[in-house]
């Protein structure tokens, strides 16, 4: 239950605060459900799935990329951190312009775009080429996601069927990731790595016409205006962050240009927060973060997301590099983590989450989640997929498809709809915030512990008489192995962070235990989320 000192969001059903000078048009009746919703959740499921598949998806294709178009070592990064930057960044915004002239429109819109930056990319001569593409398709990906869960949010507003329909969201949200590792490497392998590209193009062509023919949607919140200086400080203030970030990984964590950047990111979204509570029109309302449960919700989601990435991230080096696996086979490797999501999220979690407090399902689920994480740090050169890596990567997948669902949920409750859409830009942005600051994080952490660990032992070895190449190649594997390692126990450490922050700050009740409530008071439990 939310601060009964804060001001809570309204009843959704009544179109606004009291005494909000904004009007917005009315939408179906609550007692009305849309009769294509199942339909619309198809097309929504779809879109939801490109943007976070475009995540990952291009990460096997990587270094076919690389050799086509002649990209140095030093600027691959920028295939990945281009679209993190931009989708990261733009969030916010996004999910407000969502807000303002309609979350259908929008949702199209960045489809369009999404599919046209997808085809531009595929058709790339060049480096420069690509990297704008990859810009782009980050850009679009803002306007895309936000509006695909707030129409979510507002095609199923309550009661069984949201928490089902959030469960299939939810697992495409968490196992999106790993689908995209699985199809880059069926698309590179059998096809070419500009298909990893190319394969938006119809997906999104197809979602086009469901969202003209099974979505509805409101319009645009009236009398409103857009918060440019909220647009500058946030927008500014995050890309600050993620570009920081992601240098770190090359230029090192106390370097002069990291420490400067992160500084005027920190800087940015301090003066963001306090000028969100002087605008007539905020960027992001503070009443909607500064909810307990919804605020405890987006930290958990950008702590999870961390772990996620981090599996994703050193697997996948893991099996290609140390293990020899194919990037059909190391994709194919990820099935099972996708399944412990999707089952998790499904057949457990919606099935549940009607009856229980969110944090009885994500409590336990990060705790999984930790102990999957943890059982990876046991990894050698020796290890094998069956004995080691699979049982681990079954426990993630299964403890994060029980924490998705009750997290997004929460975090998306009792909304006012003219706040929806900046409501789930900001569930987005903690995701992909997260998983961007995860990644360079970890990787830091990993690159360290190798490059200390290769230091000592090659001098050591090269002191006492040398090296032939198969020793050589030997320590090196153990050396990756190890910073590999360390850097997944941090991911399990942080995952346990955020099973102690979801117990701690999370206390909502069940639907079923709110709507109780609601009837035996309706008067005291309007506008609660």
């Amino acid at each position: 239950m939310s601060d009964p000192s804060i001001p809570g969001p309204p009843d959704e059903t009544q179109g606004g605060r009291p005494g909000d000078s904004r009007t917005v048009a009315s939408g179906p009746a609550a007692d009305e459900p849309d009769p294509h919703r199942w339909w619309a959740l198809a097309v929504i499921a779809t879109a939801q799935l490109m943007v976070v598949l475009d995540a990952t998806i291009v990460n096997i294709a990587l270094p076919s990329a690389q050799r086509a178009l002649h990209i140095s070592n030093g600027n691959r990064q920028w295939v990945i951190t281009a679209y993190t930057l931009a989708f990261g960044g733009l969030l916010l915004l996004g999910g407000r312009i969502a807000d303002l002239v309609g979350r259908r429109r929008t949702f199209i819109v960045g489809l369009i775009g999404f599919a046209g930056a997808s085809a531009i990319g595929g058709a790339s001569i060049g480096q420069e080429m690509l990297f704008l593409s990859r810009a782009l398709q980050g850009v679009f990906a803002a306007l895309l996601a936000p509006s695909a869960l707030s129409l979510l949010t507002t095609t199923f507003p309550a009661g069984k069927e949201r928490a089902q329909a959030f469960g299939i969201f939810s697992a495409i949200a968490g196992g999106g990731s790993a689908i995209g590792l699985l199809m880059g490497g069926i698309l590179t392998e059998w096809l070419s790595w500009r298909w990893c590209l190319y394969v938006n193009v119809p997906i999104a062509l197809l979602a086009v016409i469901g969202a003209f023919t099974l979505l509805k949607d409101r319009a645009g919140t009236k009398g409103a205006h857009l918060d440019i200086p909220g647009v500058v400080l946030g927008c500014g203030g995050l890309v600050a962050i993620v570009y920081g970030f992601s240098r770190a990984e090359s230029r090192g964590w106390t370097s002069t240009e990291v420490l400067t950047v992160l500084s005027i990111g920190v800087v940015l979204l301090c003066a963001f927060a306090w000028w969100q509570t002087k605008s007539s029109g905020p960027l992001l309302p503070p009443h909607i973060v500064r909810d307990r449960n919804r605020g405890g919700s987006m930290i958990v989601m950008a702590l999870t997301t961390i772990g996620l990435f981090g599996a994703f991230l050193f697997l996948t080096y893991f099996l290609q590099n140390i293990l020899g696996y194919s990037p059909l086979s190391a994709g194919l490797a990820f099935l099972p983590l996708s399944a412990g999501i999707i089952i998790g999220s499904t057949q457990i979690s919606a099935r549940l989450l009607p009856l229980v407090p969110p944090r009885m399902l994500l409590v336990p689920g990060l705790l999984l989640s930790a102990g999957g994480m943890f059982s990876l740090t046991f990894l050698d050169t020796h290890s094998s997929y069956v004995g080691h890596i699979l049982p681990g990567t079954l426990l993630l997948g299964f403890g994060l498809g029980l924490t998705f669902l009750p997290i997004i949920s929460t975090a998306t409750m009792g909304v006012a709809p003219q706040d929806s859409g900046v409501t789930s830009a900001t569930v987005n942005t903690a995701q992909q915030v997260g998983g961007s600051v995860g990644t360079s994080l970890l990787n830091t952490i990993a690159t360290t512990v190798t490059a200390t660990y290769l230091t000592g032992h090659l001098a050591a070895a090269a002191r006492e008489g040398g090296l032939t190449p198969a020793e050589r190649t030997s320590i090196v594997n153990t050396g990756t192995v190890h910073g590999f390692t360390v850097a997944i126990a941090w991911a399990a450490i942080i995952l346990l962070a955020a099973a102690i922050i979801g117990a701690v700050m999370i206390n909502g009740k069940s639907p079923k235990a709110r709507a109780a409530a609601e009837d035996a008071a309706p008067g005291a439990a309007a506008g609660r989320t």
